[in-house]
């Protein structure tokens, strides 16, 4: 095969999609190497940048760098730059900073905003559509309230405090539903009231959320009405000012935050193209993906950016699922075109849609037949943004997506309602810590020093302890081979608790009532979870400990096991991972009859001390970060906020 330049242009939704399933179709072909170019080092999961500018999550929660998405990735090449123009007829993609030949280009470069050439939008209004419109955007709402909460003037001040969201479509909504729950903290931290906040949704058509089902929106549109959002349908913007926006009624809004999420268009960036352009500049593209006009010269158009006439004559929506399948579309026909295989056309598969008022409440439509609300249509919304790390492989991530949506959250804005909030001080934990940390370090050292005096080491190793030649695992194959070998007596030795159960020498053995309970009545003898083990389990143990040798290692083995276990536990290090292993060693016992129902909270404690509890006081402190950073640059390469192709 000849050499293969592919170039693929913007590294949003459709971009990542296309790339990802070029690298991977084409890994094992060592002349083919693929280019990602955006102006950005980082992904940007547009569909949550209204938490960012609602203040409900911080900037990196939805920033995902390129490094980590394509790790040992070996035939993609990351490049920081703005692209310029495309030399169609010498095929080289033209930057700021360079120049990238190309025998297939993919132009992913996304939309921007559309004001429909409303006076003022560009130079009052505020947009959504990037990680920098989001910030920007949050920092004035911040300082917006701070100067309105110490503003003297009546009618300046209500002016202030009153946020108009321009469009009802997804991205209006559900800014309008994070401004719903910010103000909430707005008001506590400038000592105003929550009902001095106005919050206005206006909208130019008669109805709202188009794409959903009309049950669907007219729930979203009571629930916004239940908490105090204003709707104005049937009414465009035609002047925005400083201070006020004016609507086609004549009626006058005073505001001085306008955000506009009206509509989109394709991105300006693509004007110097000499494209074949569509409805609102978009690039028009066959079933191919490829672009009209230029269909056999390997240009193909994804994204937001492209103009495809589906069934209806309805454009391909501007949705992340119509980007990636876009994307995928082009990549599958450039792999087809190397292969000299069969195109495949595009055909859109829209598995529904779904908006969220805020963090706790949503509408969702599946499949056209399933409809869900508030809650259930939340964790719906979380359930797609997972399955989206899933499908762009990337497990970490997942795991940071998982940690800002649930557990770093502040004022109860999640779906548990802040219940899986982290932001809960650890630090009252540390003294529990220590505790369970000492009660395994009590018990392992019993193990040690058998029927020896404490404070005597030299005493230790004798009878009693787990460093004779003495099985104590009450394991039936084991015990049965012991009285073979004309053992005098079988010896149990509970692993948890240290309790010991003694065969007496004449072979009768004197057994009292054991009685049920989760924590020790005094006369009373306590009851094992498990009797005996059950079969399954047994003949695991038979596998890892067939014989008397192999169980006597075991025995010494898991004794320095615990003992390490416990200090590890007292001193905070690796405290996660400690007390997962404290939850297996107590399963293992307990199956085989060698834990107490008493001793169950074992459990329960190593569950909470999970939370993060190494952290404070503990060397988990330094040393979990330490050991992140060096693994994630050992694995994802070190982030830059440059790249290039070199590089």
């Amino acid at each position: 095969m000849t050499k293969k330049n592919i170039v693929v242009l913007g590294a949003g939704y459709a971009g990542v999609a296309a790339a990802k399933k070029l690298s991977k179709k084409l890994k094992k072909e060592t002349d083919v190497t693929i280019t990602l170019i955006d102006r950005h080092s980082y992904h940007t999961m547009m569909t949550e940048l209204h938490e960012v500018a609602g203040g409900r999550v911080e900037p990196e929660a939805v920033q995902y760098d390129l490094q980590h998405l394509f790790c040992r990735r070996k035939n993609v090449a990351l490049v920081t730059d703005t692209v310029t123009s495309i030399d169609k007829k010498n095929k080289v993609v033209m930057t700021k900073n360079g120049r990238y030949p190309y025998d297939y280009v993919v132009i992913g470069m996304g939309g921007e905003p559309n004001d429909f050439g409303t006076p003022g939008v560009k130079e009052h209004g505020f947009t959504l559509w990037s990680m920098s419109d989001s910030i920007k955007l949050r920092e004035h709402i911040q300082s917006t309230v701070a100067k309105a909460a110490i503003e003297p003037d009546d009618k300046l001040r209500k002016a202030m405090l009153t946020f108009v969201v321009c469009g009802s479509g997804f991205t209006g909504i559900e800014m309008a539903g994070e401004l719903m729950e910010w103000k909430k903290r707005l008001a506590k931290d400038n000592k105003i009231s929550t009902d001095e906040i106005s919050l206005i949704v206006v909208e130019a058509a008669p109805t709202i959320l188009n794409m959903l089902d009309r049950n669907d929106a007219a729930k979203a549109e009571r629930f916004m009405a239940k908490k105090n959002i204003q709707l104005l349908k049937n009414s465009p913007i035609v002047e925005v000012d400083t201070d006020h926006i004016c609507l086609k009624s004549g009626e006058t809004i005073p505001t001085h935050t306008l955000i506009w999420t009206a509509g989109v268009e394709g991105t300006s960036d693509a004007d110097e193209f000499e494209l074949e352009t569509g409805r609102n500049k978009r690039l028009c593209a066959n079933e191919f993906m490829e672009a009209k006009g230029h269909e056999n010269e390997h240009i193909y158009v994804i994204g937001d950016l492209v103009y495809y006439e589906e069934e209806k004559n309805e454009a391909t929506p501007q949705i992340v699922q119509a980007a990636e399948q876009t994307g995928h579309t082009a990549a599958a026909n450039i792999i087809a075109d190397i292969y000299n295989t069969p195109k495949q056309s595009f055909h859109g598969n829209y598995q529904g849609f779904m908006v969220s008022i805020g963090s706790k409440y949503g509408v969702a439509c599946l499949f056209d037949k399933i409809h869900l609300s508030g809650f259930l249509a939340i964790i719906m919304k979380h359930i797609v943004n997972l399955k989206y790390f899933f499908d762009i492989r990337s497990g970490y991530y997942m795991f940071q997506y998982l940690m800002h949506e649930f557990f770093h959250i502040k004022d109860d804005r999640n779906v548990t309602r802040g219940h899986s909030s982290r932001y809960g001080n650890v630090l009252w934990s540390v003294p529990l810590r220590v505790f369970y940390g000492t009660v395994w370090f009590v018990e392992a050292m019993k193990k040690v020093i058998g029927d020896g005096q404490t404070f005597k080491p030299s005493t230790w190793f004798g009878t009693g302890s787990w460093f004779t030649n003495t099985i104590v695992f009450p394991f039936p194959w084991l015990q049965e081979a012991a009285a073979t070998a004309g053992s005098a007596a079988a010896e149990a030795t509970t692993a948890a608790t240290g309790a010991v159960t003694d065969a007496a020498t004449s072979g009768q053995a004197t057994e009292a009532a054991a009685h049920f309970g989760l924590s020790y009545a005094y006369g009373e003898t306590p009851m094992l979870i498990f009797e005996k083990m059950p079969k399954w389990f047994s003949s695991i143990m038979e596998f890892f400990i067939p014989n008397k040798e192999v169980a006597l290692f075991f025995q010494k083995f898991m004794t320095i096991f615990e003992i390490l276990l416990a200090l590890a536990i007292i001193a905070g290090l690796f405290t996660w991972l400690c007390n997962a292993a404290t939850i297996a060693l107590v399963v293992a016992f307990s199956l085989s009859g060698m834990f107490y129902w008493v001793n169950i909270w074992f459990v329960f404690v190593a569950i909470a001390l999970m939370n993060g509890s190494g952290r404070a006081v503990g060397l988990d402190r330094w040393v979990i970060p330490w050991v992140q950073k060096v693994l994630g640059n050992w694995w994802y390469g070190k982030p830059k906020a440059l790249y290039r192709k070199d590089s």
